[in-house]
């Protein structure tokens, strides 16, 4: 699928020549982390970033009268915005976010504010998938790959309600030695299949890594994919998870309920994650996970969005990354907690 994006130059120069002027103009507030790769019992490999800047983000204030929540995808600030997509008759714009950890993070958001609650359409998926080709298609495009991720829900760390999903240019997340022995587990979990050995009009197979602690599909896309076929690999992805979610609530009534669906909201949360390789799905029922010491006092609640599927997350206290470094085993606790734990160890469905 080639969708014509009209972009001016190559997307990775865009992005990149935007962040560089936002940065130093202040525009955006870059914040650095340390790094480590810590592993699941199993040796699945994540990247723990710690950043204590996060918690030093100021409280809002307290107004006698409550402002109405500014949208930052409904108008962005030139500094930030990047363009429209496509340039001709746009349907969604690209800008940096405001406050990255990882340098080039940048978002598609929808031009009319349509809910992040509601099922994904076709044309988000396509120029999502539009935006990780043409990442591929610049220069140096060997070396260029391009993950993308998106929050829904109350379980899955979103924070704005206008749609969006959000990249990150995976040789930006890596670091050289710290981040020795990791790769996007998105990647591993596709790599069971070679999607370029599938017919085209064959249905892609449905994966789970064989090792994670959380509930997962994936579907691993042939060398050539229409906008059709995302789409359907997206809601087929989709109800597996809800019947994850509903198999869980039947089991456990007490530990999780479906959200309202009155407003057209879907009734799970869940995370997406997407390369040019193929797609997974997390449904969630928790945003995090509560660190303890050994004798059941607290040390930090740890907060995950869609980056987990890209074998990430992060740590705002000293006190919470010193105790994951120490036992790399509670990551398994963390990954069972934030979504619905596994029931076998298939690879296949």
């Amino acid at each position: 699928m080639k969708m014509l994006l009209g972009l001016s130059e190559a997307l990775p120069s865009l992005v990149e020549a935007k962040y560089k002027t936002a940065k130093a103009s202040h525009a955006l507030v870059f914040s650095s982390t340390e790094l480590a790769v810590i592993r699941t019992s199993a040796g699945v490999p994540f990247q723990l970033r710690y950043c204590p800047a996060l918690a030093r983000k100021p409280e809002p204030r307290k107004d006698a009268t409550p402002k109405r929540k500014i949208d930052p995808f409904e108008n962005p600030p030139k500094e930030l915005f990047i363009t429209d997509l496509p340039t001709t008759d746009p349907s969604h714009l690209l800008v940096l976010n405001k406050f990255p950890v990882i340098a080039n993070h940048f978002i598609i958001a929808t031009k009319a504010n349509k809910r992040q609650t509601h099922l994904l359409e076709e044309d988000d998926l396509a120029a999502t998938y539009a935006c990780l080709n043409a990442w591929e298609e610049g220069p140096g495009s060997r070396q260029n790959r391009l993950f993308a991720f998106f929050n829904s829900g109350a379980h899955s760390g979103a924070s704005q309600p206008h749609r969006h999903l959000q990249f990150l240019p995976v040789n930006d997340m890596h670091e050289g030695e710290k981040s020795s022995g990791w790769d996007p587990l998105i990647n591993s979990t596709l790599s069971s299949v070679d999607g370029a050995s599938q017919p085209a009009d064959v249905p892609p197979s449905t994966l789970q890594h064989p090792t994670v602690p959380f509930t997962h599909f994936a579907y691993s896309f042939p060398t050539e994919i229409s906008a059709a076929r995302i789409f359907q690999a997206y809601t087929d992805l989709y109800k597996l998870a809800e019947a994850a979610i509903d198999d869980f609530i039947a089991a456990n009534p007490s530990q999780l309920a479906l959200h309202s669906t009155i407003e057209g909201d879907l009734p799970i949360s869940y995370n997406l994650a997407m390369t040019t390789s193929g797609m997974a799905i997390l449904p969630r029922r928790s945003e995090g996970y509560m660190l303890r010491h050994e004798d059941g006092t607290e040390i930090g609640f740890v907060e995950l969005n869609g980056t987990a599927l890209g074998g990430t997350l992060m740590v705002k206290c000293q006190e919470e990354w010193e105790a994951l470094r120490a036992r790399p085993e509670t990551l398994d606790a963390i990954l069972e907690a934030i979504g619905i734990p596994r029931t076998s160890q298939m690879t296949r469905l």
